[in-house]
C-alpha cells in the first residue's frame, strides 16, 4: 500500500522505511501502474527534467526498493525499455 499524503508505504501491515527518493520513485510508478516507463521518463518524473547525471541511478533506487519490499513489490523489468509496476 502506498499512502501518498502520509508519504508511507505499508507491507504486511507494517510501515516500510524508504528514503525520500525511493518513495517518490515508487509513488510515480504507482501513478502509472501497468505502464512501462523508461529510465528517462522516471528521471524526468521523479528527479525533474533539469536533473543531470547517470540514468543508471534509477537502477540503484529500484534495487533498493526490491531489497526493502521484496515479494511485496510487483515491479517488473522490461528489458531494453524500462520498468513497470503491475
Amino acid at each position: 500500500e502506498i499512502h501518498i499524503g502520509r508519504r508511507e508505504v505499508v507491507a504486511d501491515g507494517s510501515p516500510v522505511a524508504l528514503a525520500a527518493r525511493e518513495f517518490d520513485l515508487l509513488a510515480h510508478l504507482g501513478g502509472h501502474r501497468g505502464q512501462v516507463l523508461s529510465r528517462r521518463q522516471l528521471l524526468d518524473g521523479v528527479w525533474g527534467e533539469s536533473w543531470v547525471g547517470d540514468e543508471r541511478t534509477v537502477d540503484v533506487h529500484v534495487r533498493q526498493l526490491r531489497k526493502k519490499l521484496g515479494d511485496h513489490l510487483p515491479l517488473t523489468t522490461v528489458w531494453g525499455v524500462g520498468y513497470r509496476l503491475d
